[in-house]
């Protein structure tokens, strides 16, 4: 089997998201299983279906669109702030989404009524990250104006850490989270029946002895299909790390030196630091390149050293010549995973 490839190993994938379900459950919070990096491939959504998790979520209408077309049996969580303009597509194809403005809210209730179904709204809310959010002081506003809405179901609130500045998730602000919960019902006399509380970021804070209060909802992809915990990207015990494997041939293999020579401009892409001497090594070329993954992403093979990349090639320091024609394997983080399984270059194999 040759050709720039992904082999993914299901029954990796579908043990991985068992164990977290099964330690999210020891805390009575459910698992939101995020799609987006395989792009909502139905045997993978389904394999994780089967896992207990409580829900399917993406950022992306479309996937949602290809689990529902699909016939993947689960409820489904829009989990970026829909589109105004997809807004009928949103209340077709997700039962729940985060929202984090009114205006776009409105349009989904004009959507829901004209098609005659109920959508649900999670109303997210910023604690420190500076992603998406409603501030503190604008949730009750935005709850009130909601709860007007014909055709549209008040869900919880949720919050969404880490992703940008690296916020770490504590008792801090998942507190506050459960605070803000507890005051809504209070004071606006309504249910707030989900407390998302964030990514596979939680996951040190939800294994610690911190009381958990109403957060009963986790949204996990990384963890699940490489795992990993996103803060410090370090192994999570008993899980598997290589549920997937970027595939790539070799087309070149010859003794260059390490360093390039004659007057420098600007590479097409950034270029790593010169290498230490100048002795000739083995250079070996792979065809992967920028445009079917995120090259730095990559765990490279024993003996193996990244040396650069462009659009096409994939620069390898070897330690003996690789044939043309002869294979490496590459362990990808979540950003290469992501850029692979969404590249129409790379095919994607089940090996499991």
């Amino acid at each position: 089997m040759t050709s720039t490839r992904i082999e993914i190993d299901l029954s990796k994938i579908a043990f991985n998201a068992t164990k977290l379900v099964a330690l999210a459950a020891e805390k009575r919070i459910d698992v939101t299983a995020v799609t987006k990096a395989f792009g909502s491939r139905p045997d993978i959504a389904r394999a994780l279906v089967g896992t207990g998790v409580r829900a399917l979520g993406d950022s992306r209408i479309e996937n949602l669109e290809r689990i529902r077309t699909d016939r993947v049996a689960s409820p489904t969580i829009l989990i970026r702030s829909p589109i105004p303009s997809q807004s009928d597509r949103v209340v077709r194809s997700a039962d729940i989404s985060l929202n984090a403005d009114i205006e776009t809210i409105e349009r989904l209730s004009k959507s829901a009524a004209a098609l005659d179904v109920m959508h649900g709204v999670i109303l997210m809310v910023e604690l420190g990250d500076l992603r998406e959010g409603f501030m503190l002081d604008e949730v009750d506003e935005a709850l009130v104006r909601l709860l007007e809405l014909p055709h549209l179901d008040f869900a919880g609130i949720g919050t969404n850490l880490a992703c940008r500045n690296g916020v770490i998730p504590d008792d801090s602000n998942m507190g506050e989270l459960s605070r803000l919960a507890d005051r809504l019902e209070a004071e606006h006399s309504v249910g707030v029946r989900i407390v998302s509380g964030g990514n596979s970021a939680n996951l040190e804070w939800l294994m610690s002895d911190s009381p958990v209060g109403r957060v009963n909802d986790v949204r996990l992809g990384e963890s699940i299909l490489l795992g990993c915990e996103p803060l410090q990207r370090r192994p999570l015990e008993g899980l598997y790390g290589d549920a997937f494997a970027l595939v790539g041939e070799v087309i070149e293999s010859r003794r260059k030196p390490v360093n390039p020579w004659g007057q420098m401009a600007q590479a097409a892409f950034p270029r790593p630091a010169d290498a230490v001497g100048d002795s000739a090594v083995w250079q070996t070329i792979v065809a992967i390149g920028r445009q079917d993954t995120d090259p730095e992403g990559l765990a490279m093979p024993e003996g193996v050293m990244f040396r650069g990349a462009s659009s096409d090639h994939l620069v390898l320091g070897t330690e003996e010549r690789m044939p043309a024609g002869s294979e490496i394997r590459f362990v990808p983080d979540y950003s290469a995973l992501m850029r692979s399984m969404t590249c129409p270059n790379v095919r994607q194999v089940r090996c499991s």
